[in-house]
């Protein structure tokens, strides 16, 4: 039980996943479900400072090796061409619709990218990517909750 715990909350971190990966592994592995939606949308929420931290401290050494720097030009390309039009025109709620889409590429880590990228204030940024996620984790619950129990 622990282990399959441990293992949604590193999913809920992880940018192939996040919580919308670790919140239908636990459930699926019988966890209980408001445990799970709790542990992997707290997990899902600390990926934001982790990233900014990065983005502010380490991004820039890592900018030295060239693969690095082309992925890095490459995402920031991806996450303004995803999120810019949204984000330019309807500021906050865009990126909490940004980020709340439970789809590939929409989540916390790209919503903290655009947030970097658009120098969103990092309150605002904060609570936008934590009300997307929350919302994006919600979804993702419901539909895990009803489907295993068959509703």
């Amino acid at each position: 039980m622990i282990l399959d715990l441990i293992i949604a909350i590193l999913w809920s971190l992880s940018p192939f996943g996040e919580a919308k990966l670790g919140i239908p592994y636990g459930i699926m592995k019988g966890l209980n479900e408001y445990l799970v939606f709790i542990v992997c949308l707290a997990a899902n929420i600390a990926v934001f400072p982790l990233m900014m931290f990065f983005l502010d401290r380490i991004n820039h050494y890592f900018l030295k090796w060239r693969f690095y720097k082309k992925s890095a030009v490459f995402v920031a390309k991806r996450a303004k061409t995803g999120s810019g039009d949204k984000i330019k025109k309807f500021g906050f709620l865009g990126l909490v619709l940004f980020v709340m889409i439970p789809l590939p590429g929409t989540g916390v880590y790209a919503g903290t990218i655009a947030s970097y990228l658009f120098r969103i204030e990092r309150k605002q940024a904060f609570m936008a990517n934590t009300t997307g996620i929350f919302f994006s984790s919600l979804i993702v619950w419901l539909i895990a909750v009803f489907s295993t129990n068959g509703i």
